[in-house]
């Protein structure tokens, strides 16, 4: 009997709010059009993501009240994969609008594409009574702009040859943009080297690389200088890569270049190559024609021997 007693005073407590919250919105009405709220976004600039770049977008709404009522809105944000902060509630006044922001951040070096925001106005109060509304939600959508980054190296930086020697060298290309981008690869001094007399193809002059992606290896055909008499000289060679989504897109050609000095050593003279075979030949004939001459000697010896037995 005593919790019976006990469970009454809160069930009253309850019906009387629940009337009041009823007679309040009864009130409401009563004054004129429903609550309501309009909400209306601008779509944001694209994110930049790149190394330094401030990473956030900023989106622009309006809480526009129609009614004669005093609104209190409470405000929700989702983001997906971007952080996002805006207020979390305000206050409207009758026939009259409130401009708020919201702040969307992305994380470095975000992969291209895009977000969608979904921002949501709801009226929990009107002339300060509960109130529950409809909420009213708008989208927008964030960019993730791509950007160019590119690295290039190789695993030798100094190379000692001698004149006329046939060597391949290679070189690493490194995508460390957000994006798929194509480069351009070259040797910038390509002119300066062939009048020097060096001989120099490269088989892939572009490539695709994917973002973040191992290196492209990149292959440059070289013939060393065969000019003729002593050479005891330094090169330099530059390989060059560059971004082509760099100078189609940012405006300013992303590039990168990786110097490799080669030293030439050595002498060359024409029909050189032929007379060095000539002589090896020839000292390679001799040798075996000796070989055979002492050969010939050791197996006369017991021919002799036996002779005498005889």
């Amino acid at each position: 009997m005593t919790k019976v007693r006990s469970v009454r005073p809160a069930l009253m407590i309850l019906a009387v709010y629940f009337l009041s919250t009823w007679v309040g919105a009864a009130a409401v009405q009563a004054q004129g059009p429903v609550p309501d709220i309009t909400l209306s976004c601008q779509q944001p600039q694209p994110i930049e993501v790149y190394p330094g770049a401030t990473r956030i977008t900023i989106i622009d709404c309006t809480l526009e009240n129609p009614t004669i009522h005093q609104e209190k809105v409470n405000v929700q944000i989702q983001s997906g994969a971007l952080a996002a902060a805006g207020p979390a509630s305000m206050t409207v006044g009758a026939q009259s609008d409130v401009s708020f922001q919201v702040v969307a951040r992305a994380e470095l070096r975000m992969p291209e594409g895009s977000q969608i925001i979904s921002i949501t106005a709801e009226v929990v109060q009107a002339d300060g009574i509960t109130w529950v509304g409809t909420p009213t939600t708008y989208k927008v959508l964030a960019v993730i702009r791509q950007f160019s980054r590119l690295r290039v190296a190789s695993e030798v930086a100094f190379l000692q040859l001698r004149p006329k020697v046939d060597y391949m060298l290679v070189f690493d290309v490194y995508n460390d943009g957000n994006a798929m981008d194509r480069f351009n690869v070259g040797v910038e001094n390509y002119d300066d080297l062939n009048d020097e007399g060096f001989q120099l193809s490269i088989p892939l002059v572009s490539v695709e690389i994917e973002s973040m992606s191992p290196a492209e290896k990149i292959r440059v055909q070289m013939r060393t200088p065969k000019n003729q008499g002593w050479t005891d000289k330094y090169f330099s060679l530059m390989f060059k890569a560059t971004s082509e989504y760099s100078v189609r897109t940012e405006g300013i050609p992303n590039y990168q270049i990786q110097t490799m000095t080669i030293y030439i050593r050595g002498v060359y003279l024409p029909g050189f190559e032929l007379m060095s075979t000539m002589m090896i030949t020839t000292l390679a004939a001799a040798a075996i024609a000796g070989r055979y001459r002492e050969d010939d000697d050791d197996s006369d010896e017991p021919r002799v021997l036996d002779a005498r037995l005889f």
